[in-house]
């Protein structure tokens, strides 16, 4: 079995934000696969996804505070800054994240660890709508 949809996920503020529920929702199909993977892909290069701890929202805090000081805004040496101050820094957080997460799938289900959970990272002030395509292949039940 082979499924493949973009969904859109309202934009969201700057930093770190858990999308599993709504990355499901979009999927009824999950519930039919008995083994398989799921690749989630976002088609923004100022945006990524990446896995990480689901529950103490301190993470995602952290997480935010660690980039913006490891990948500064301003720096003198940036030349792409047609799109404002965030716009280079942005791009930079995606290529060091990544724009996609595989998870293998079992009994219908994501089969992530007890405390992950997938992560968007919203690396502008504005960034607006971002899109997802989601590919689920697998065996059926």
């Amino acid at each position: 079995m082979w499924v493949q949809k973009e969904i859109s996920l309202r934009a969201k503020s700057r930093g770190f934000h858990l999308v599993t529920q709504e990355v499901m929702a979009a999927l009824p199909e999950l519930s039919s696969v008995e083994m398989g993977l799921l690749h989630v892909f976002i088609r923004h290069s100022s945006a990524s996804l990446t896995l990480n701890e689901n529950a103490d929202p301190t993470v995602r805090q952290d997480f935010e505070s660690y980039f913006n000081r490891a990948v500064k805004e301003d720096e003198p040496y940036y030349r792409h800054t047609y799109e404002g101050s965030d716009d280079m820094p942005a791009h930079i957080k995606s290529s060091l994240l990544g724009s996609s997460v595989s998870i293998p799938v079992g009994d219908g289900e994501l089969l992530l660890g007890t405390w992950q959970g997938i992560y968007l990272g919203e690396h502008r002030d504005h960034g607006g709508s971002r899109q997802l395509v989601l590919t689920l292949q697998g065996q059926g039940r």
